[in-house]
């Protein structure tokens, strides 16, 4: 009887040996260094192969609420490196931490250095490194990483990944830039591809000089005016890449057209101005919902290539300082709409006739409808969608569908209010 339980308490610990052996090579989060940020800029030095690196490492300590340190919350580190990987190893010279990407939150690159030709092969760099994830933003700054690093001081959000969590969340709900599939995973995909462009995210710290038009969101990044003692750090527009490099930039305005006109990416409901039809002096602000599927009908087979594509719109009226009686006025009401069809008509035909003449290709994904024209996959890389695309003849038309006005839909007539 004593050897069988001696026999079993020997094979229970046999198995349970294999259990343990998990805990072996644990390693605790004080001895890990948290990258949240990798800055690329191009390399000072006259080694063409090499690239200047950045690092924000966020203090796991600082998050503590109950822990009282005077450890600051992140360390920034540059230096010059082949690739990300090898920088991995060469940044542990100086941090005394297991360098992790586990907490990853985006990557940032200089626009010098993503209008490089060989700007691909770092790039391709990452997907080598399995803690990169692919949903990694990916953000194209005007100035050098490092400079953008360094004037980035966020006032409410001390811990920086988070900063960069919600500032991109909130910034691409607004329409302003690119939404989540502006990310790694969508810029190998669609470079492999070779027939749509890429919309990466666009920032900057540094101020520009902007003239002021008509169009509300008609600017970039750096050409915000913001009082106060806030962010220097604005993102607003797009960086356009073609075949893997960068090639030009979209305001927001544009930025916000091109994610409506593609099918495959859902904005949710955004806020817009137009002019009102009424009153040159005011502008009507609006929320822009897409509640039913934009129809896109492709002709490649005729002579003339042709793209039919129309938006269906759905338009809440949120203010209009004209104070125009809108809701009881069906009249106005109707030119109202055709004022806004012809004015977001307009705005998407200067975009399309941009992407057609200027970048020689097009971010709104029709690339991937286009494949379904075609028997064979063969028959598509004939017909060569990026060389073809700026000969196709689109028409674009838009359908605005009008909804409230808002809480309170009845204005006060002015006039009779001052009298």
């Amino acid at each position: 009887m004593n050897n069988i339980k001696r026999g079993s308490l020997m094979l229970f610990f046999i198995f349970l040996i294999p259990l343990l052996s998990g805990c072996w090579d644990q390693t605790s989060i004080e001895e890990r260094a948290y990258v949240v940020a990798i800055g690329l800029d191009k390399s000072k030095s006259d080694n063409e192969n090499q690239i200047q690196i950045s690092y924000i490492i966020a203090n796991p300590e600082f998050s503590k609420k109950e822990a009282m340190t005077t450890e600051p919350p992140m360390e920034t580190i540059t230096f010059d490196a082949n690739d990300i990987n090898v920088a991995r190893n060469k940044a542990n010279t100086v941090v005394a931490k297991e360098i992790s990407f586990n907490l990853l939150s985006v990557i940032i690159v200089s626009e010098e250095l993503a209008k490089d030709k060989n700007f691909i092969r770092w790039m391709y760099d990452a997907t080598k490194e399995r803690e990169i994830k692919r949903d990694t933003p990916l953000i194209v700054v005007k100035e050098e990483s490092t400079k953008f690093f360094k004037q980035n001081q966020p006032k409410l959000e001390s811990r920086i990944h988070k900063y960069y969590d919600l500032i991109l969340k909130y910034a691409s709900k607004a329409g302003m830039i690119p939404n989540s599939h502006s990310n790694l995973g969508r810029y190998y995909r669609i470079t492999q591809a070779d027939a749509s462009l890429f919309l990466g995210i666009y920032g900057t710290s540094e101020k520009s000089e902007y003239k002021r038009s008509e169009e509300e969101d008609n600017f970039m990044a750096g050409q915000i005016e913001i009082g106060g003692e806030s962010n220097k750090v604005q993102f607003m527009g797009s960086a356009v890449f073609k075949e893997g490099q960068m090639i030009g930039t979209l305001t927001g305005e544009e930025t916000r057209a091109a994610v409506l006109i593609n099918e495959g990416l859902n904005m949710g409901s955004i806020i817009a101005t137009y002019k009102d039809p009424f009153d040159d002096r005011y502008r009507v602000t609006t929320r822009i919902l897409q509640k039913e599927d934009i129809k896109i009908k492709m002709d490649l087979k005729s002579p003339l290539p042709t793209i039919d594509v129309s938006i269906p719109l759905y338009i809440d009226i949120l203010s209009q300082h004209s104070m125009v009686d809108y809701v009881n006025d069906s009249e106005k009401r109707e030119r109202l709409k055709q004022s806004i069809e012809e004015e977001v008509t307009n705005t998407y035909n200067k975009l399309i006739k941009k992407t057609q003449e200027e970048f020689k290709g097009e971010p709104f994904g029709w690339s991937l409808i286009a494949r379904k024209e075609f028997l064979t996959i063969k028959e598509f890389e004939d017909f060569d969608w990026m060389e073809t695309y700026p000969e196709i003849d689109v028409n674009l038309t838009v359908k605005v569908n009008i909804g409230n006005f808002g809480n309170q839909s009845k204005v006060p007539e002015l006039e009779e209010m001052r009298d």
